[in-house]
């Protein structure tokens, strides 16, 4: 199968991300034996960034996408669609990658039907194929192909888990915010903002963080944290930039709201 050029996927500049670990060199590893990934951790807190920096390292196009209650089979492999009174095939994301030797990266897999996920299995074990029913044909992904899903545990239930069947494919790698010296240096550099600045950004994230089991669902993201940096960059006062940035898009509940705002209010 010749590879297809999908020129717009391709990433020209190199993203800015910090390693925590080794998470790039065991990535790039099981890209070059041909093994998928998966990625496992809260939201906003660098899974997207790291996927967007190892395809730049890697050199490949990446084809991402965002998994929701809806998305069906046909949305990920392809369906025909009539046009000037025929029906023409139209590739979905998943086998444009595959036919590209992109990377493909699904986020939140989990959100996708139960139906959905077991058309990447064969993709992601040896075999590296891709039925497509509808045509009748089945591709094999090229070396430079790569598979990679993400999921976020801190919002699955019962109903909305991976299944062994499907996690035991993959290399996997856990993300978690990032220690307070290095998510400062990603909040100074990704917002402009100065030091002093980030640093408080990432304390009042770690307080927000303290009350997950305390009627917050999710504290504070980095991404939150980089929102917030711009708004004080651009000269919005650093308790209103955290105000709608953080206070406002963590929660609606008013006894909460002012708990936060509290904290706010503690360090600026």
């Amino acid at each position: 199968m010749e590879n297809i050029v999908i020129t717009e996927h391709v990433i020209a500049e190199k993203p800015f991300y910090l390693e925590q670990t080794e998470e790039l060199r065991i990535a790039r590893t099981a890209y070059h034996n041909r093994l998928p990934i998966l990625l496992k951790g809260p939201t906003g807190c660098g899974k997207t960034r790291f996927m967007q920096r190892l395809a730049w390292e890697l050199a490949r196009p990446l084809i991402t996408v965002s998994c929701h209650d809806d998305l069906s089979t046909s949305d990920l492999v392809g369906r025909f669609l009539i046009k000037g009174g025929e029906a023409v095939w139209m590739d979905g994301p998943l086998t444009k990658a595959v036919r590209a030797g992109a990377i493909c990266y699904l986020d939140e897999i989990v959100e996708a039907r139960k139906d959905t996920t077991v058309v990447i299995h064969p993709l992601a074990d040896d075999r590296r194929e891709l039925p497509i029913e509808k045509l009748g044909e089945t591709l094999t992904a090229p070396p430079e192909f790569m598979l990679a899903i993400s999921y976020n545990p801190g919002y699955q239930s019962v109903l909305k888990d991976l299944k062994q069947s499907t996690r035991q494919r993959f290399v996997s790698f856990e993300f978690n915010y990032p220690p307070a010296e290095l998510e400062t240096s990603i909040v100074r550099e990704e917002s402009g903002i100065e030091q002093a600045i980030a640093e408080k950004l990432v304390r009042l994230a770690a307080m927000t963080r303290s009350l997950k089991d305390s009627g917050l669902q999710e504290g504070a993201s980095t991404r939150l944290l980089i929102h917030a940096g711009k708004l004080i960059r651009s000269g919005i006062t650093p308790r209103t930039a955290c105000k709608a940035t953080i206070t406002e898009t963590l929660t609606d509940d008013h006894e909460m709201l002012a708990a936060l705002e509290e904290m706010t209010s503690s360090l600026f």
